[in-house]
């Protein structure tokens, strides 16, 4: 889309041309899905500015999409900690993060691909070092409580944090690019996908070591037998 040159900003709102700056960057990260699309001539048309306006702003392109980038993740993770209830046990907890992770990408796509966006050739963007974002501390956190209380084994919370992601991640992804699949209830589907993960995660932890898949399930059916 062609924006026209706009009228020369009034003193004082330079604060509201950065937001439309930023504004303008989310929509084209949300339409193309990859920072190497989008480019500051890109944002400048459409905002309606030079592009030396834009740098009066903001350093360069990698400083504008990481600022955009880390916005949506706090608003991911306002979804989250809305649905983290500290009187449910840390494996229910876990269980309703990743449902409110797959909730927020299901209710807000454009906002999602702009989280989950490639970074540009120079460097990764600095939010795709997941490690320092506030849904993955979050997330630690529930992981640690898990492990502390005795339902996950004790260790580094990252792998699991990793693989409860990775379970969340894939499941809306699919749901997003694959509409037409007849996935039933989203929610419900994610919900049971979610929980396996975790019900999954504790088993394995359980039982100790490394058990092969037949293995983990003849110790379930001991379970079964002896009841």
């Amino acid at each position: 889309m062609t924006v026209g040159r706009r009228p020369r900003s009034a003193r004082g709102s330079g604060a509201a041309l950065r937001d439309e700056i930023l504004a303008a960057t989310r929509e084209l990260l949300a339409h193309t899905g990859n920072a190497d699309a989008v480019s500051i001539r890109a944002v400048s048309r459409r905002v309606g500015v030079s592009a030396p306006s834009i740098y009066r702003h903001f350093a360069d392109k990698d400083a504008l999409i990481d600022l955009v980038v880390a916005q949506v993740f706090e608003n991911l993770d306002a979804a989250i900690a809305a649905a983290t209830d500290p009187d449910v046990s840390p494996i229910e907890r876990m269980r309703a993060q990743g449902l409110a992770y797959v909730r927020f990408a299901l209710d807000h796509p454009g906002q999602y691909r702009i989280a989950t966006a490639g970074g540009t050739r120079n460097r990764p963007r600095a939010v795709d070092q997941v490690l320092g974002s506030s849904v993955f501390r979050r997330m630690s956190r529930t992981v640690r409580e898990a492990m502390d209380a005795g339902v996950l084994a004790a260790g580094d919370p990252l792998p699991v944090v990793l693989q409860m992601w990775a379970s969340a991640h894939g499941i809306v992804s699919l749901m997003i690019a694959k509409p037409d699949l007849p996935w039933g209830d989203p929610e419900t589907v994610a919900d049971k996908a979610l929980a396996a993960a975790c019900v999954g995660r504790a088993v394995l932890d359980s039982m100790g070591g490394d058990p092969t898949v037949d293995e983990t399930v003849r110790w379930l059916v001991g379970l079964r037998e002896a009841d």
